[in-house]
């Protein structure tokens, strides 16, 4: 601010048709631009921060204040630039209606970013954002009133200039609340929350990692229903390691929820645990970070009182059109992998996870079948898997061909992590990194490999496999996690694989010989337990939703300029010609 202030007061003071010289412009210029804009706004800033934090609102960081305080003087320093160009061009003096005009500006300006950020009052917002345009403006009067040398502001009358800016500042304030009263209320009729709230409550999260939007999406919660797949591995009397796949999806993004789900509920248990992706959208979002405790208590309910057995089939694959489901029996009971790669598809709808479970139990009367979502081949959220898509029926004609296994072998199992040190949610990897069961029976080695991310790059998946099976693997699958952890506004939905896949593929093989030397004998059980009254967003909210935030924006893209642009009008008008 000091730097730019400096700039732009001498090149303010250069434009002026009377020169006092090269140097000394420079010099009283820039000085002055760093007294008037720099020290306003650097002052403005160090007010805004503690006042919005006072008020309970959204907590902000000193560094937020000092770049919204650095923004609002480049808005400033530019029309007053504008102002004394225009003034140079036509030689008339308006360099006093260019600052009235900039102080209105800014004022809206803040007061949009404040009221829309801090979930403070409208009032309270006003007051804060009148603080940088009134320093900026007492400063300059203060610097014309104790210099006796010419400047580019002159004297003026100052009650005809407050009177200018108030009038000037009411025209946008007016469009600023017009504007924001519109996109409020669709959001809060359909949800019974604000938009401005739900907006602040987001920005905490990004910038702070706040829950608090929890608390929001608990008031507009739905109760479901839901399932959570179960195998567990023992070696004598001791857990070797678990594999979950619920039906629960791992959203809505970053920590919030059951955005980091798959972490919090692997961390739960004392043994090496996997949680995959199970057949679920949006729709079952947890709302929040405790409802998770839900499905570790199922899981563990369900933990004492599975059959074991020590018998398992060779893996296969059942493949029709774009559908490819592998198959690995452990005793009576059925483990499918779903997958549409090289294809690109997202989440499969639990409904069609829950048909296709059924179609499978009735083809060899399986009492548990576990159904994950591989969930390895990113084309955009377009592509889910939903009730009439095409793939399910490449899906159900797949399960068609399904066999009951004629001979089982004696069961191993390896298992390994890797947490992939060094790489981060940026590269698309979650906390987890990577896991990896390694399943034997009657020589035929196959991977099961996880990688906490979300989804990822279509071909990544085949890339892998190549590499695992040079180790001795003879077939497998790639899944990923879905946690939304990994979700960022730079990298979107994040697949993994866009960057630093070399490192990636280096963890994955390093993981998978750790898993084959520990490869022994095991027992392993299954079971499909029920999740009760899971506080969700629901079908319904889900939806909603996005839909009245999808309105939201198409409403401002035209509202927004239009608002604008008249109140910008009634200004210019009030300024230069009234």
């Amino acid at each position: 601010m000091i730097f730019l202030s400096f700039i732009i007061g001498a090149v303010g003071f250069l434009l002026d048709p009377i020169k006092a010289g090269l140097l000394e412009d420079i010099v009283d210029g820039g000085t002055s631009g760093v007294i008037i804009f720099g020290f306003g706004s650097i002052m403005a800033g160090a007010l805004t921060q503690p006042w919005v934090n006072s008020l309970g609102g959204r907590k902000m960081k000193m560094k937020q204040s000092m770049f919204l305080a650095f923004f609002s003087m480049l808005i400033f320093s530019i029309v007053y630039l504008m102002g004394c160009i225009f003034s140079t061009l036509l030689g008339m003096d308006l360099i006093i209606n260019f600052i009235v005009l900039a102080s209105a500006f800014i004022f809206a300006f803040r007061l949009l970013v404040i009221w829309s950020t801090s979930n403070i009052s409208f009032l309270n917002s006003m007051l804060i954002a009148a603080t940088q345009p009134a320093l900026i403006i007492s400063i300059d009067i203060m610097v014309v009133f104790l210099s006796l040398t010419t400047t580019n502001i002159g004297y003026f009358s100052i009650l005809a200039f407050f009177v200018k800016a108030i009038i000037a500042s009411a025209i946008l304030v007016l469009a600023v609340y017009s504007f924001v009263l519109v996109v409020e209320s669709p959001m809060r009729r359909n949800l019974g929350v604000g938009s401005l709230e739900f907006l602040s409550l987001f920005l905490s999260h990004i910038t702070e990692n706040s829950p608090a939007l929890e608390g929001l999406f608990e008031e507009i919660g739905e109760p479901i229903d839901t399932i959570v797949g179960v195998i567990a591995f023992k070696k004598g009397s001791k857990f070797k390691g678990l594999f979950l796949s619920p039906s629960v999806h791992p959203g809505p993004i970053g920590s919030i929820g059951g955005g980091n789900m798959p972490t919090l509920l692997a961390e739960k248990f004392n043994t090496f645990t996997m949680v995959a992706h199970g057949p679920s959208t949006h729709d079952f979002n947890p709302v929040s970070t405790k409802e998770i405790e839900k499905i570790e208590k199922a899981v563990k309910s369900a933990l004492d009182s599975m059959e074991y057995h020590s018998r398992a089939s060779r893996f296969y694959r059942l493949e029709n059109g774009n559908a490819k489901i592998g198959v690995q029996f452990f005793g009576d009971d059925l483990l499918l992998l779903v997958t549409m790669a090289p294809c690109g598809f997202d989440d499969i709808d639990f409904g069609v996870g829950l048909s296709l479970i059924n179609l499978a139990k009735s083809r060899c009367n399986s009492k548990n079948v576990i159904l994950v979502d591989c969930h390895n081949s990113f084309k955009g959220e377009a592509s889910r898997v939903m009730p009439g898509n095409s793939e399910v029926f490449d899906l159900i004609d797949a399960l068609e061909e399904l066999k009951c296994p004629r001979e089982m072998g004696d069961l191993k199992v390896g298992c390994a992590s890797n947490g992939l040190e060094g790489l981060s949610k940026e590269d698309g990897v979650g906390q987890s990194g990577v896991k990896v069961f390694i399943v034997e029976v009657n020589g035929q080695r196959t991977a099961y490999v996880l990688l906490d991310a979300n989804n990822m790059v279509q071909g990544f998946r085949e890339e892998i496999l190549e590499s695992v099976k040079s180790l001795g693997i003879e077939d497998g699958e790639v899944m990923t996690t879905d946690t939304h952890y990994v979700n960022t506004f730079s990298g979107g939905h994040n697949p993994v694989g866009k960057r630093k896949r070399n490192r990636i593929l280096e963890g994955i093989i390093e993981c998978v010989k750790s898993a084959i030397d520990d490869l022994e004998p095991v027992e392993a059980a299954c079971a499909t337990v029920r999740v009760e009254n899971l506080n969700t967003l629901g079908p319904t909210n889900s939806t909603e939703l996005v839909s009245t935030i999808s309105s939201i924006v198409a409403v401002s893209r035209i509202l927004a300029p239009i608002i604008f642009m008249v109140a910008l009008v009634f200004v210019l008008l009030w300024i230069f010609y009234l």
